[in-house]
């Protein structure tokens, strides 16, 4: 067992050939999860052959991998290399601090599936039509750090299906936490953007501030309570015209006018990790304005919803999936991520804004 390295492509691509028909990795896939991603390759060999390998992928910003996919040549199974495979991606995967390792696997798989559940991964979801040849695929996890039990709520996923839709996206997550007849999809995600947007933003369409995604789930009758660290108009650093800032000034302006004749709770300051499971605790659910740079790579601003929390880590549902980098869904649901450098990401722009809106059922009184 060892790392894999360029060299290795060809029999990579070889065993990959042997041992599927469809959703094969490409000699171009290969090489790129070998020099470019955030990935690690681990294969088996044998007098010189190999025989097996196995791929993660790290999440950047995140204490979860996945296991993306893992293949034995046939004439060497039954010899206990899938297991061990699977076990040195483990600790590959420890070796990054990571605390999940999750991983999809074909219904049909019988084989696999009995391999994971023996090494103690559980099922926890399923896609439907995933593989190409539309068979469908269980999502299994395990933690990797046995001491961790997480407090989560349930909070059912929702990808963003635009760019500068991750707020509305963050707060029908949270809706529907809270309200099982929210109805989760793109009339509803387009129409909260339109109540909420900035106008402009870095580029393109203007995604959408505090101000804004507080009003969208108080006139749907939740309570919310905002809380901002500055009491300056948020978000005007993300684009540089003056005519822009104005234009967004006044509608910021509109919708805090509108938040005061409310009443909605408004503090200026901010909250802590434990601030934030205080309120966790007592029935909310907080959506958090994070910078993306620390997962992406990328400077924007960006919506998530809190999920959970345990004595290590805080938990997320990220509506944004990385297709690009080789994520699925699967990598956006309650995304662990380290307490200390959660507190340093959420927080965005030269200014160091800090936006927390939490959102509390229709029937109950804010705390």
């Amino acid at each position: 067992m060892r790392p894999a390295d360029v060299s290795d492509i060809p029999a990579l691509v070889a065993l990959e050939e042997r041992c599927f028909t469809t959703d094969r990795l490409s000699r171009r896939q290969f090489r790129y999860m070998l020099t470019k991603a955030n990935a690690h390759v681990l294969v088996s060999e044998a007098d010189g052959d190999l025989n097996g390998y196995v791929l993660l992928l790290f999440s950047r910003g995140t204490s979860m991998a996945r296991l993306y996919s893992i293949a034995v040549d046939e004439r060497a199974r039954g010899r206990g290399i899938g297991q061990a495979l699977v076990e040195a991606a483990e600790a590959a995967a420890r070796e990054r601090d990571c605390a999940y390792l999750r991983l999809e696997v074909r219904k049909d798989n019988a084989a696999s599936i009995a391999l994971f559940e023996r090494l103690g991964y559980k099922p926890f979801g399923e896609y439907g039509d995933y593989y190409e040849d539309h068979m469908d695929a269980w999502r299994y996890e395990k933690s990797l750090a046995s001491h961790l039990s997480p407090d989560l709520v349930r909070v059912p996923f929702y990808e963003q299906t635009l760019d500068f839709t991750c707020g509305p996206s963050a707060v029908m997550m949270a809706m529907k936490a809270l309200e099982p007849n929210v109805e989760l999809d793109r009339r509803l995600e387009l129409r909260i953007w339109r109540e909420a947007t900035t106008i402009f933003m870095t580029s393109g369409h203007g995604g959408c501030g505090p101000y804004g995604l507080a009003l969208s789930a108080a006139h749907r009758e939740f309570g919310v309570e905002l809380v901002i660290n500055d009491e300056r108009m948020p978000l005007l650093d993300s684009v540089r015209s003056e005519e822009k800032k104005e234009v967004m000034r006044l509608v910021q302006q509109d919708m805090l006018d509108e938040i005061q004749s409310l009443g909605i709770p408004l503090t200026y300051g901010s909250l802590s990790v434990d601030d934030l499971k205080a309120r966790f605790d007592a029935g909310g659910v907080p959506v958090v304005l994070i910078s993306s740079y620390r997962i992406y790579g990328e400077k924007f601003p960006h919506w998530v919803v809190v999920t959970g929390f345990d004595d290590h880590f805080i938990y997320v549902h990220d509506p944004f999936v990385d297709y690009e980098a080789g994520e699925t869904a699967l990598d956006s649901i309650n995304m662990p991520i380290p307490r200390r450098d959660f507190e340093r990401m959420a927080r965005y722009g030269k200014a160091g804004l800090k936006a927390v809106l939490v959102i509390y059922p229709k029937t109950d009184t804010l705390p």
